[in-house]
């Protein structure tokens, strides 16, 4: 490891850099080309952070930095090379060298046209932030920090090296980086920034919804995601990415016969991700799955919200009708359909335990709540428990005292038989043995009763499930006995 002294406006650093650094950096300045390490690998330099991820910037072309890689790393691409990118590893690192870019930006698109140019300080100051716009410069190990950036970093503040509206403009992305980061890094964004962020708020809609997903999931995974939705909201951008969260603050009545549903939000957020595992345990943070349910499981309550005779305010079936809009948000950004259904499904069911204290639940009423759960009943009960927000200590106690008790039940009912796949006693192909059927949906009418004694009286004999099932198809009409088999095959059916 290599190490060197830099002194930058007053504060003395020292700079840790892996050996591969030096070494590229000499390949470059023997052929007569500068080279310098920049952006975030920098920034992580001073907040003594280690990144797999290099990035350096040159006067050298992509063909010339072509030709000074080739045989030097483990392997290289070209995917970025129209953009001035040569990507590589070498020795666990991967690399990406861009050559100086000078880029020009229509207004309307999506994308920049690009221009290369020849300065390092005209490269940092097309940068995002001046956290971000930092190099060092190589082998000399010298800092190059035009804009401020370590003074910025110091002061935890994040401000841009240009005007924030030059910047905004050239990559409206970049104001929800700005959110992101300060979720990542806690840093607050300077008042001219968040002026522009909110001036601006709608260029953002101009932007690829894969772009504005790829920093919404990190806002969201980052150490204070709290922060980050906050200044979305605050800015307006949440307005045309997250309006449903927006929306929440309309939920403070004048009256404050009900708390502010999204200040509620955001505190579920931040205790849920205060409650992942580490890495060994069930669910390991950052979990955006669970994060993201926090945020949003509440989402239903402005379209539900009535106000009943005597003050009271009630939101009936917000759980379903949030799912059903955070389904929809999260197909308007382009997430993937497995994420989507797992987030949805965690809003669909954060309301399912209330009740449990004060009813007590039957064994059957516990089997569906672990089986409606499946593989999420980990996260779903951190949501629940992250949902507790009252200040009544009292009201708080009885409910983590009421979960407990219910996962004891589960632990308990766990012992006793299988709860993660909870099968009927009889599957297809015995159903239709049994009652001379061919396959068709008669026979999927009988794996759901049978389903439905299961979950109600636990595991059967086989011979008792028998009896209930003939019971059943006695009761059924002749008519429905006889329906045209569709060819549909039950005998594997693992229905849950």
């Amino acid at each position: 490891m290599a190490h060197a002294h830099q002194k930058s406006d007053s504060h003395t650093v020292e700079f840790q850099v892996d050996p591969v650094v030096l070494e590229l950096g000499q390949r470059f300045v023997d052929a007569g080309h500068e080279l310098s390490l920049v952006g975030g690998p920098v920034r992580d330099l001073f907040l003594g952070r280690r990144s797999p991820d290099l990035d350096f910037t040159t006067d050298a072309t992509p063909d010339q930095t072509l030709a000074l890689i080739r045989k030097w790393a483990d392997n290289f691409w070209e995917i970025g090379r129209a953009f001035g990118t040569i990507g590589m590893r070498k020795s666990g690192f991967q690399i990406e060298i861009t050559t100086y870019r000078a880029d020009a930006y229509d207004p309307e698109s999506r994308k920049p046209a690009v221009a290369f140019g020849s300065s390092l300080t005209d490269d940092l100051l097309r940068r995002d932030f001046t956290i971000n716009a930092m190099a060092l410069r190589l082998p000399a190990m010298e800092l190059v920090d035009p804009f401020g950036g370590v003074r910025d970093l110091h002061a935890s503040v994040l401000a841009t090296p240009g005007a924030p509206e030059t910047s905004f403009s050239d990559d409206p992305l970049r104001m929800m980086r700005a959110a992101r980061f300060a979720s990542q890094l806690g840093v607050a964004v300077r008042d001219d920034v968040k002026q522009a962020m909110t001036q601006m708020a709608e260029r953002i809609t101009i932007i690829s919804a894969e772009r504005v997903r790829e920093e919404l999931v990190k806002l969201i995974c980052g150490s204070h995601p709290r922060v980050g939705i906050d200044l979305l909201v605050d800015t307006g951008l949440a307005e045309f990415v997250l309006p449903e969260v927006s929306a929440l603050r309309l939920e403070a009545d004048e009256h404050h016969r009900h708390k502010d549903v999204y200040q509620h939000s955001l505190q579920v957020l931040e205790q849920a991700a205060g409650m992942e595992t580490d890495a060994d345990g069930p669910v390991p943070g950052p979990d955006f799955v669970l994060r993201f349910a926090a945020l949003m499981h509440d989402v239903g309550k402005p379209a539900t919200r009535r106000f009943e005779p005597g003050g009271a305010v009630s939101f009936r079936h917000h759980d379903m009708v949030g799912s059903k809009l955070t389904k929809k948000r999260m197909k308007a950004l382009r997430f993937d359909n497995d994420t989507t259904k797992a987030v949805a499904r965690l809003v669909e069911l954060h309301m399912r335990f209330y009740g449990y204290g004060e009813a007590g639940w039957s064994d059957s009423a516990v089997r569906r709540y672990v089986t409606d759960a499946g593989p999420l009943l980990d996260r779903l009960h951190l949501l629940t428990r992250s949902d507790v927000t009252t200040r009544n200590q009292r009201k708080a106690d009885r409910l983590s005292f009421a979960y407990d008790d219910l996962e004891a039940r589960i632990a308990a009912l766990r012992e006793q038989e299988s709860l993660e796949a909870v099968r009927p006693d009889l599957d297809g192909g015995q159903i239709m043995a049994l009652l001379g059927l061919k396959p068709g949906p008669v026979v999927g009418r009988a794996y759901k009763f049978l389903l439905e004694q299961r979950m109600e009286h636990g595991p059967l004999d086989a011979a008792v499930a028998e009896a209930k099932l003939r019971e059943w198809w006695a009761d059924q009409p002749e008519a429905a006995q006889h329906e045209p088999a569709t060819g549909v095959d039950l005998s594997t059916t693992e229905e849950s």
